[in-house]
């Protein structure tokens, strides 16, 4: 079992540091232009409140001025409060705030729209990759990039187009009313600080973003591993590895502690000198200032002004050296999003693929070639023809390839040579949608959802009605075990059906089953891992239920088989005999053999 294997001496190989195609600012923009332009009423609002709330900052530090002129003895003898600018320095103060806040309430809707929707694009993206990639996937690390990736798309959304342009248009407006109103190297030294600030914030992040990716990729990969661990307690529990995992889990929280030292220390020296090159500009400038006062160039609200002016372009000239660094942090968490969506699903319908006409059931294997990797051969020209309403049962040793056959049949995977055929229509010309709804599989090993044993039941069709999942219960034989339960059919199963015994799974899973009402049915190794009473159970309810079917039952044991029209016996890829039980008992060949092996073994 893959569950056993992972929690075994090695690490699961998606745990390894993935290195995705870096995601670029405009590659993103393209994913969310279409979200926002959804709400472009709405948008257009929000930036009308932005305008307003900088129009209110901007204009701050003037009416301040000419509250402190209005009250300076060496201007004015005679003092007046200037009561007008005291008002309207507050109306600015409150306007500040309040568009600001309506900004934000108006961009949420928004946000929450896209990142609602990027994520159903991504889940179902998800869904309609191929088999191989859900055996391969580490469930905590997808679901990790999943969080940071939208997360991330929120960040941007909301800081790229509410900080960084109007701090931008911000920092021009101060340059500006400095070089107007005093001097032009009050614009000099306002916009050199700008840019040496920005120039060393994108240097010094991009040379930190490499510890950003590491510590994202350690966070991912000790997650997967906890997971891992964790849906494997059992596993644990039956070698006394409780101690082994701890050790394992603290290798990865180790690296994890080590990379999260490094982010540490690098954002250090990137705040250590943004604050430095802030401190020399804003030094040089009161400087100026102080001395144009004294030499009575200026005013003390001149002076006030300017110095409100440069705390106020400097706290958000800070905050964008914030949000750079956060915009390439999110742009490094949508990496491993964005990845997935760019994953191509291996299985998808052909331009001309169409819905499977109706029909009798008939299945046709012909001379299929198939293997996993090119180097190993599963399926060497199999041939196999399953009659309207028959039953064929393939059975051989482990490893002969029998498990594949279903798993080709219902398109997980597309074989390399030859022809599978369904009432004679191939089925890499159908719709993928209307060729799994034909099929149903009772699996080896029925995984339940963690929700009522009613719930369960009904994902087999989840329009069916109560009349029908009750008849389904019914035909399974599980009315007595329901009443058994104190809360009936609404008991809940645990998380993968832990709570409930390999038999009641399988009487489950056939309900599930007869809700789908599928023409086809494929049992997969359905009873391997039941007792012998439970195993007689379940196959008189196999038997009521493949009765008007055409059903493929791959198997192990043969006692299971007797009853089929026709079975195949798979050794290497290949049927090496064929026929009825009574058939292949008369053959005394490899049927025969496995037979009197398994009827000692019994």
């Amino acid at each position: 079992m893959r569950g056993m294997h992972s929690s075994g001496l090695s690490a699961h190989p998606n745990q390894e540091p993935r290195s995705p195609t870096p995601v670029h600012l405009r590659q993103t923009l393209g994913y969310l232009l279409p979200y926002l332009w959804d709400f472009k009423g709405r948008l257009i609002l929000a930036i009308l409140a932005l305008l307003a709330a900088k129009g209110a900052t901007l204009a701050m530090p003037w009416a301040l001025k000419h509250i402190i002129d209005g009250v300076d003895r060496s201007l004015s003898p005679a003092l007046v409060l200037p009561i007008a600018f005291v008002v309207f320095y507050g109306l600015l103060r409150f306007g500040s705030v309040f568009f600001g806040e309506l900004r934000d309430a108006l961009f949420s809707r928004i946000t929450e729209h896209a990142m609602r929707h990027i994520g159903l694009r991504v889940f179902k993206h998800l869904h309609s990759l191929e088999l191989a990639f859900h055996l391969d996937r580490a469930t905590g690390g997808v679901s990790r990039d999943i969080e940071r990736g939208t997360n991330g798309i929120s960040f941007l959304m909301r800081f790229l187009m509410f900080n960084i342009v109007p701090t931008l248009f911000e920092i021009l407006m101060v340059a500006i009313i400095f070089a107007a109103a005093f001097s032009i190297w009050y614009a000099v030294i306002t916009l050199l600080a700008v840019v040496i600030y920005v120039i060393f914030t994108i240097l010094t992040t991009e040379w930190r973003n490499r510890f950003v990716r590491e510590a994202n990729q350690a966070d991912s990969s000790t997650s997967t591993r906890a997971i891992d661990s964790l849906l494997n307690y059992e596993t644990v529990k039956y070698f006394n590895n409780e101690h082994y995992e701890a050790e394992t889990y603290d290798k990865f929280l180790e690296k994890w502690e080590s990379a999260k030292l490094k982010n540490r220390m690098s954002l250090l020296a990137l705040n250590s000198g943004q604050a430095l090159i802030i401190a020399i500009a804003m030094t040089a400038m009161m400087w100026m200032a102080a001395q144009s006062v004294i030499d009575q160039q200026m005013t003390l609200g001149d002076l006030a002004m300017i110095n409100a002016y440069m705390i106020q372009l400097f706290i958000p000239l800070n905050f964008l050296g914030f949000v750079y660094r956060e915009i390439r942090r999110a742009l490094t968490d949508l990496e491993n999003m964005l990845a997935l969506l760019r994953r191509q699903p291996a299985i998808v319908d052909t331009p001309d693929a169409k819905p499977r006409q109706a029909g009798a059931g008939e299945i046709y294997f012909e001379r299929v070639d198939f293997g996993y990797t090119p180097e190993r051969p599963i399926l060497r020209n199999f041939s196999a023809r399953v009659a309207p309403g028959s039953k064929l049962a393939i059975v051989g040793a482990s490893g002969a390839g029998k498990s594949t056959i279903a798993r080709l049949l219902y398109r997980f995977y597309d074989i390399q040579g030859g022809n599978i055929y369904i009432d004679g229509q191939d089925i890499r010309q159908l719709t993928l949608e209307s060729l799994r709804r034909s099929i149903a599989v009772v699996p080896q090993d029925t995984v339940l959802f963690n929700a009522s044993i009613r719930d369960n039941i009904a994902y087999g069709n989840p329009a069916a009605s109560e009349e029908e999942i009750d008849r389904a219960i019914k035909a399974a034989h599980l009315e007595i075990f329901i009443r058994s339960l104190p809360q009936g059919d609404q008991t809940l199963v645990g998380e993968r059906g832990l709570k409930v015994s390999g038999g009641e799974k399988q009487r489950i899973a056939i309900a599930r089953v007869l809700l789908k009402k599928a023409p086809i049915l494929i049992f997969d190794e359905a009873t391997s891992a039941l007792d012998s009473h439970a195993e007689a159970a379940i196959l008189d309810a196999l038997r009521e239920l493949a009765a008007g079917h055409t059903t493929l039952v791959i198997a192990h044991r043969l006692s299971t088989v007797v009853d089929a029209d026709q079975i195949l016996v798979m050794e290497q890829g290949q049927v090496v005999e064929q026929g009825s039980h009574a058939q292949l008992l008369a053959k005394q060949g490899a049927y025969a053999q496995l037979w009197n092996r398994q009827q000692e073994e019994h």
